[in-house]
């Protein structure tokens, strides 16, 4: 039945109405009532035409979005309903490719052929019918395995301010993760790292198994919201091929941003911080698509793009709460080479309980208090104020401080199993429970 009114609506009569104006960045058409996210083509006289979404309505109006620029469109344009139902073709074949929003091959490569079609607006799994997280998914780094363990079917987001290594960390993932597929989606990218991204932290491994949707920065908010969904749907076909998905989306912010601009042209009012209340309608309608079913799964990392490193401005705030954990990368240690820049203490993953066992969990947890009493005397041991032996959590950071280092540090191209991550973190973990019972202890090496 639903394959029958998907074809119906494909097929509707041809529908045709009339620019009136220009409202902002959206154009307003009149006598043409085509429904809320249909596609339609405005056709400028002397140009090539232009595609156009529906965004709004203001009373017999109905306002598009052009995917382009406005200029050359005029009062009493053509506007044409091309698709009501919007849908993108899919298949094997997309593996090893970066396509744009639109789904077009924009590598250099000869195109391929993709036979199969599916709605670009899918549908998010019912609650009841999402089984459990129970097995986990290996990253391919320490940091996250051993202290913040990711399950096959989780959500977790990348917190971030500019320039502390998101784009590398997912570069890194993508090649080490035991996920059958990678879909890439870069929202808003500077145009200049792109190719950077697939060549350098891609590179040729890691794109074998993988799909890019890029749109870049300068292209229309339609382009840089529907690379989103596009991704997502992709990642969504896969899984349906009972695959396991690694979905990585940088950046939620920006498609915030691209929703922003389109609900202040639709007529929205502006609400937290210059956001219409439709940014957060739409995250979770974006966010809850991924996640575990009876056939596959789509595990998901979504960076978000902090204004001046506070994680608690409003889209942050909201993605935190939609998500299944999160990962805080500090400035401070990236300034101090300290790659990945990863705030053990500030992450978490909601998941790690259910599929780490119970000798990880209480390595980690040891490790984690570790951590903490270091940070809290951090300034005394600097200027020489501390005196050993007042806290024995101290003590022993300070003797496996260069352990500790090595087991959350990685190089870039090095890559670590999820039973290599364990054993690790478990001799760290009884190295440091040695010292606690007996502090005069030596470590070993």
């Amino acid at each position: 039945m639903r394959r029958s009114q998907h074809i119906r609506q494909m097929l509707a009569p041809k529908l045709f109405g009339s620019t009136s104006r220009i409202s902002g960045l959206a154009a307003a058409v009149h006598d043409f009532p085509a429904p809320l996210g249909a596609r339609c083509r405005i056709h400028r006289e002397g140009e090539r035409s232009i595609e156009a979404e529906v965004v709004g309505f203001t009373d017999s109006e109905t306002l598009v979005l052009p995917f382009g620029d406005q200029r050359g469109i005029r009062r009493g344009n053509a506007v044409e309903l091309t698709c009501s139902v919007p849908s993108v073709r899919v298949g094997p074949e997309l593996l090893g490719r970066v396509i744009n929003a639109r789904g077009q091959f924009v590598d250099g490569k000869p195109p391929a052929v993709l036979t199969r079609r599916i709605g670009l607006f899918g549908e998010s799994v019912p609650a009841l019918n999402r089984p459990r997280i129970r097995q986990p998914l290996s990253t391919g780094l320490r940091v996250i395995d051993g202290l913040a363990t990711c399950g096959l079917g989780q959500r977790l987001g990348i917190f971030s301010g500019s320039g502390v290594g998101k784009s590398v960390l997912l570069g890194q993932m993508a090649r080490g993760s035991s996920a059958d597929v990678n879909v890439v989606v870069l929202v808003g990218e500077r145009g200049r790292e792109v190719r950077e991204f697939v060549e350098k932290e891609l590179g040729e491994e890691g794109l074998r198994r993988s799909v890019v949707v890029v749109a870049t920065s300068d292209e229309p908010a339609l382009m840089r919201i529907r690379a989103a969904w596009l991704g997502t749907a992709i990642a969504d076909y896969f899984r349906e091929q009972s695959m396991h998905v690694l979905l990585m989306m940088d950046s939620v912010t920006r498609f915030a941003m691209a929703q922003r601009e389109i609900g202040l042209a639709a007529g929205e009012p502006p609400a937290t911080r210059g956001y219409p209340p439709s940014v957060f309608s739409i995250l979770p309608r974006l966010l809850e698509r991924s996640g575990l079913t009876d056939k596959g799964s789509i595990t998901a990392f979504y960076t978000v793009l902090v204004e001046g490193d506070d994680t608690n401005e409003p889209v942050s705030d909201t993605v935190r709460g939609i998500l299944d954990g999160h990962l805080v990368l500090s400035r401070k240690l990236a300034h101090e080479n300290h790659w990945p820049a990863i705030d053990s203490l500030a992450s978490i993953s909601r998941s790690m309980t259910d599929v780490a066992s119970p000798e990880q969990i209480e390595s980690a947890a040891l490790l984690r208090r570790v951590l903490a009493a270091w940070r809290e005397s951090q300034d005394l041991v600097s200027i020489g104020a501390y005196r050993p032996g007042t806290n024995p959590l101290v003590d022993a950071a300070l003797k496996l401080s260069e352990p500790i280092r090595l087991f959350l540090t990685q190089d870039r191209l090095e890559n670590s199993t999820l039973e290599q991550t364990q054993q690790q973190l478990t001799a760290l973990a009884q190295a440091a429970s040695q010292l606690l019972l007996n502090p005069g202890s030596a470590v070993a090496s």
